[in-house]
């Protein structure tokens, strides 16, 4: 690998994410849960590393009946975007350490399409759901038609 995450892949054991960039789950909780939304039962939490390096984008997706934690990691800020589940406006959020211009901590609430890309050699965040992801509850907006894609959504993150 030639890019300056390479190192970082390697040491954290990530491998590539269907939504784009680097990812290895490091937490699941035993514990288990039913959504309020439609009683299906899922684990408590997953937390994730998750690493984009530079030219590396998150593509636009979204978790059904989970809201989602990023916390800043390490290397760069990251550029974090949020659209309301039927479209509209995006919303661009800055996830950076704290003290840097942006916040260390950002929510995507369940169901809402959210994108990422770093804004340096390599970002590293850390994603927690809540309750636990399940790939069944996972959808790419480029898998969808392109008249089924919401309003606002930036097609440079598909």
């Amino acid at each position: 690998m030639a890019h300056p995450a390479a190192h970082l892949i390697e040491q954290l054991g990530l491998a590539p994410h269907p939504e784009g960039g680097w990812y290895r789950e490091l937490h699941r909780s035993e514990g288990r849960v039913r959504r309020n939304a439609d009683g299906v039962e899922r684990c408590g939490l997953t937390v994730i590393a998750f690493l984009l390096a530079e030219g590396e984008t998150s593509h636009w997706h979204r978790v059904h009946g989970a809201d989602e934690i990023w916390q800043h990691g390490g290397g760069a800020p990251l550029d974090l975007f949020r659209l309301p589940p039927g479209g509209g406006t995006s919303e661009s959020l800055t996830l950076a350490p704290l003290g840097d211009d942006g916040s260390p901590l950002h929510v995507i609430p369940a169901g809402w399409w959210q994108a990422a890309r770093s804004r340096g050699p390599w970002s590293l965040a850390w994603c927690s759901v809540g309750p636990g992801f399940d790939f069944s509850d996972f959808q790419l907006m480029h898998d969808l038609a392109p008249a089924d894609h919401p309003a606002g959504a930036d097609p440079g993150l598909l």
